[in-house]
């Protein structure tokens, strides 16, 4: 029942897929082949079909895939796109083979893997929630140093109890707020 999917979501969207995801024009995506090869190391009975391609009046396509995992089955549909994110007129053959692969992609996000990426997020939420390393604690800690900042004011900014407690998810603007101090006191 229920906990089946729970530990599907579990497994899945708490691993680190960001070496795997490609861009085109502004879109992010993971790799297909990636996507389904960490699918079937996990889940090798997990299974897919597709139906058959929508097509408008006006010519676009749409495609659908169901996707089963323990049981569970999911639906997820996809206009053929380019890549700026619209619907193309006529696709070719290739086009809609690409928009299945990348749909079925979209409906393995819907059981946890990537999902963060259609979100708008870069890392998974298991991994923003982790301390940040010991190299990046040093290098925060050389900026406050530089910049003479108050050590207590920055934890309380970023809520941790120290530099080493911060987390993953604040690293970036941690970085970038010490850097620019770094700028002004033109040190």
């Amino acid at each position: 029942g229920g906990c089946i999917m729970s530990n599907v979501w579990t497994t899945l969207s708490a691993i680190d897929v960001s070496k795997h995801i490609e861009k085109k024009g502004n879109l992010s995506y993971l790799s297909w082949a990636y996507a389904w090869g960490t699918l079937m190391k996990y889940y090798p009975d997990a299974s897919y079909c597709y139906f058959e391609p929508r097509i408008d009046e006006n010519g676009t396509v749409e495609v659908e895939v169901e996707l089963t995992i323990e049981g569970i089955t999911r639906r997820m549909w996809l206009p053929v796109m380019d890549n700026r994110n619209k619907a193309v007129v006529n696709p070719t053959s290739r086009d809609v083979s690409d928009a299945r692969m990348r749909c079925l992609v979209k409906c393995i996000a819907m059981f946890g893997l990537g999902h963060y990426i259609y979100a708008g997020e870069d890392l998974p939420l298991a991994v923003m929630d982790t301390p940040i390393s010991d190299d990046q604690s040093a290098k925060l800690k050389g900026l406050l140093e530089q910049t003479e900042s108050d050590v207590r004011k920055f934890c309380q900014v970023f809520k941790c109890k120290t530099v080493d407690e911060l987390s993953v998810a604040q690293y970036d603007r941690a970085l970038s707020m010490l850097e620019k101090k770094l700028e002004n006191t033109g040190s």
